[in-house]
């Protein structure tokens, strides 16, 4: 059976690298309003606690489960046992909270302060790194698979894998331990195809982001060279079913591909722009409805 889950990130109320997009917004509402918009679960943020006795409580009082949670990997810095040291708080966390990957992006020689940067500048691996970077990456991902929490790899604006190209590399120079976690919004914003790239790496996704772009925002970011967070101020990003992208195509190549894991609708925007339970009540419905016609079994 084709069975997937509906999670979303808490973004949607409050984004953790610029305060004042919903800082000041409370944990409760952000867990009241995911539960009240239909989500099974959600992504950890900023406000979650970090001890997973306080968490679960607070999450099983919204009749919600954690799906995942990010980590600013440094991979490409450090070597794996350093790596696997830093990470391993977190992913004692996400196994005691019964989660199954790790959103694992590498913003190895910047990603902070770059956030603010013209997307033009960013890291990159020269060419002939690849192959000892991947091997690198491999065996991260081992030890991770031993302790029993997958990693999931973000592609992602502004890091050394942010292409469509570099996917393939990533995916061509490592093992099947390394999971791929797939960004509709990513994929696009970065001049990439998602139709294509699911197609080429249905097998290796373990994770998916539903992160919808609308064409003008995308337009005007890549024209104006703009920042990343620039581009998010203006609106780049929206919920699943909202901005140009055709998901029933996307999620049709996953249910092809026996994917079983979550969907989660993220996307950064200005909370006093975009109302979140709006935006999020509006996500999870059209999610829900592309992922059935699709050929998954929705599961609460």
């Amino acid at each position: 059976m084709k069975t997937v889950r509906i999670g979303i990130n808490p973004i949607t109320w409050t984004n953790d690298d610029v305060p004042e997009l919903g800082g000041d917004t409370p944990l409760e509402v952000c867990l009241s309003e995911t539960r009240q918009a239909g989500y099974a679960g959600s992504e950890l943020g900023g406000k979650f606690p970090r001890q997973a006795e306080k968490l679960r409580q607070i999450v099983q009082a919204h009749g919600l489960d954690i799906v995942s949670g990010w980590y600013d990997g440094r991979i490409a810095e450090n070597d794996v046992e350093a790596e696997f040291a830093a990470i391993l708080p977190h992913l004692t966390l996400l196994k005691e909270m019964g989660c199954k990957v790790v959103v694992y992006a590498d913003t190895s020689f910047g990603r902070h302060g770059a956030i603010h940067d013209p997307i033009s500048i960013r890291p990159t691996l020269p060419a002939g790194e690849w192959p000892a970077y991947g091997k690198k990456v491999t065996q991260l991902a081992e030890k991770m698979a031993d302790f029993g929490v997958r990693m999931a790899y973000h592609h992602h604006m502004g890091t050394v894998v942010q292409t469509d190209e570099e996917v393939d590399l990533l995916m061509q120079h490592t093992g099947k331990a390394v999971g791929l976690l797939f960004d509709t919004g990513h994929c696009l914003y970065a001049g990439g195809n998602p139709y294509a790239l699911v197609r080429r790496h249905a097998k290796r996704i373990n994770h998916i982001h539903l992160k919808d772009v609308r064409k003008p925002e995308l337009e005007k970011a890549l024209k104006e060279d703009l920042s990343f967070m620039g581009a998010v101020m203006n609106g780049i990003f929206t919920v699943t079913g909202d901005g140009m992208i055709d998901y029933a195509d996307i999620l049709k190549v996953m249910a092809d591909h026996n994917y079983s894991g979550w969907l989660v609708v993220e996307a950064e925007q200005d909370p006093a722009k975009a109302n979140p339970l709006h935006y999020a009540t509006m996500g999870f419905k059209n999610t829900r409805q592309l992922a059935q016609d699709a050929g998954f079994t929705v599961k609460q």
